[in-house]
C-alpha cells in the first residue's frame, strides 16, 4: 500500500464519524492544554517573581567579623576600600560588644527614685555611612561626619524609637543624653529604617568615642549593592575588608533571584503537572477505547481488505495512523488553547508571558505519541484477524 493511499484511508476513517473523532480528540486536547498552561504559567510566574523580587533583600549583604585576640581583622578605614568596589552603593561598619548591649542611657542627670529616668539601650559605634547602609533617613538633625570622628566629639545619634523612650523630641536646643557618667550631645535622630530595624532603639557614637565602652573593633559590616551585583560583591568584600584574613569573615549574601524563580517554577509544576498527566492518560484510554470499537465495527471491511491482498502490516498501519492523527490533532488544538490561555492570563495580570518554543513544538508531538501508543493494541488486534473469520 502506498503511503499516500495509507494517509487517505486513515483520513477517511477519521472523517467518516466526525462527532466520535471530535469527542475522542477531546481527552488529548484537555491533557495537552493542561500541560502547556502548567508549564507556561509556571515559567511566566517564575519570571515575574524575578521582576518583582524585593530589591532590598536581593541587594543586602552582611559581613560578620569575629573577635581577634591580637590585631583587629577589619579596620575602620577599610570601608573606603569596600565602597570602591564596583556594584557597592553604600556600606557602613558597626561595633557592638557585650558591655554595650544594655547600657544605661538617660536624658538628664537627675536621679528621681519615684520614676524611671534611664533606659537600657544598645550603644553602637558606627561609620558615617550608616543611614544609607541601613536604608533609613535622618528624621531630625544629621549624622556625625569625619570631623566629629577625628575631633573625638562627644556627639550621638539615636534611633527614632530610642528618642521616644528617652523623651527627646526636638533638637533645636541641642539636648544631651547621658551614657554612664558622660554627656553626649544628640545631633540627629535616625528613622524609617528598612533594614536592621532593631537599630531604631540603639544609640550611635563615633568610633573614636566608643572605645570607652569597649567598642574598639568592627564586629559587623552592612553593605548595599546594585541589583544583580550581590554575588560578586559577596565574594570580593572579605578581601577588600581584610586582605590577609578574608577567609575568617562570614558573609551572608541574599539568595539568587534565578534560584527563587526556579524554585517557584518547580513548585507550580509539581502542583499541576500531575493534573495534565492524568488528563493525558484519560485521553489515551479514550483513544484506545474508541479505536477498539472502530475495529470491531469494521470487521467486514478488514476481512474484505485481507481477502483482496492487504497484508497484516497494512491493516495495523492504517489503524495506528488513524489513532496517531487523532492524537496529533488533539495535541495541536491543545497547544493552541494552552498558549492562548497563558497569554490571556498574563495580560489579565499585566505580566510578560514567557513561553518556551520547544514546548510549543513538543506538545503536538506528545499528543501524536499518546495516540500512537493508545492505538497499538487495537491495531494489533485488527491485524491478527483471519480473512475468512472476518468475512463470516
Amino acid at each position: 500500500m502506498h503511503v499516500r493511499d495509507l494517509f487517505g484511508e486513515a483520513m477517511a476513517g477519521m472523517l467518516a464519524r466526525p462527532v466520535r473523532s471530535a469527542l475522542t480528540t477531546l481527552g488529548t486536547v484537555l491533557g495537552i492544554t493542561t500541560l502547556v498552561i502548567t508549564l507556561g504559567v509556571a515559567a511566566t510566574a517564575g519570571n515575574q517573581i524575578v521582576g518583582r523580587f524585593d530589591a532590598l533583600v536581593a541587594t543586602a549583604i552582611t559581613v560578620e567579623v569575629p573577635e581577634s585576640p591580637n590585631t583587629p581583622l577589619v579596620e575602620w578605614d577599610s570601608i573606603d576600600r569596600l565602597t570602591r568596589l564596583r556594584g557597592v552603593e553604600s556600606a557602613a561598619a558597626l561595633a557592638e560588644s557585650e558591655d554595650s548591649a544594655n547600657l544605661s542611657v538617660r536624658s538628664n542627670d537627675i536621679v528621681d527614685p519615684t520614676r524611671v529616668t534611664a533606659q537600657s539601650l544598645t550603644v553602637l559605634a558606627a561609620t558615617t555611612g550608616l543611614p544609607e547602609a541601613a536604608r533609613g533617613r535622618m528624621v531630625q538633625g544629621r549624622f556625625f561626619d569625619r570631623g566629629h570622628i577625628e575631633r573625638r566629639d562627644r556627639v550621638a545619634v539615636i534611633g527614632d524609637q530610642a528618642a521616644k523612650l528617652l523623651g527627646v523630641g526636638r533638637l533645636d536646643r541641642a539636648p544631651a543624653i547621658f551614657i554612664g557618667k558622660h554627656a553626649y550631645t544628640v545631633i540627629g535622630i535616625l528613622g524609617n529604617l528598612r533594614r536592621e530595624r532593631n537599630l531604631s532603639t540603639a544609640v550611635f557614637v563615633p568610633p573614636t568615642v566608643g572605645r570607652q565602652f569597649g567598642l574598639r573593633d568592627v564586629t559587623r559590616v552592612l553593605v548595599n549593592t546594585s541589583l544583580g551585583a550581590a554575588d560578586l560583591v559577596a565574594r570580593q568584600a572579605p578581601t577588600a575588608l581584610s586582605p590577609g584574613n578574608g577567609d575568617m569573615l562570614q558573609v551572608m549574601a541574599p539568595p539568587s533571584p534565578t534560584r527563587a524563580r526556579d524554585q517557584a517554577q518547580d513548585d507550580v509544576n509539581a502542583l499541576f503537572l500531575i493534573l495534565g498527566l492524568v488528563s493525558l492518560v484519560v485521553g489515551a484510554v479514550g483513544i484506545a477505547n474508541v479505536t477498539l470499537v472502530t475495529v470491531m465495527e469494521r470487521v467486514p471491511e478488514i476481512g474484505l481488505r485481507r481477502s483482496l491482498g492487504a497484508a497484516r502490516r497494512h491493516i495495523a498501519a492504517q489503524f495506528l495512523l488513524e489513532s496517531t492523527l487523532v492524537g496529533l490533532a488533539g495535541g495541536v488544538i491543545g497547544t493552541s488553547l494552552g498558549v492562548v490561555t497563558v497569554v490571556a492570563v498574563s495580560a489579565a495580570r499585566e505580566w510578560t508571558p514567557l513561553l518556551d518554543v520547544q514546548l510549543a513544538l513538543a506538545a503536538p508531538v506528545a499528543g501524536a505519541v499518546v495516540g500512537l501508543l493508545a492505538g497499538l493494541y487495537p491495531a494489533l488486534r485488527a491485524a491478527k484477524m483471519q480473512p475468512v473469520d472476518a468475512l463470516r
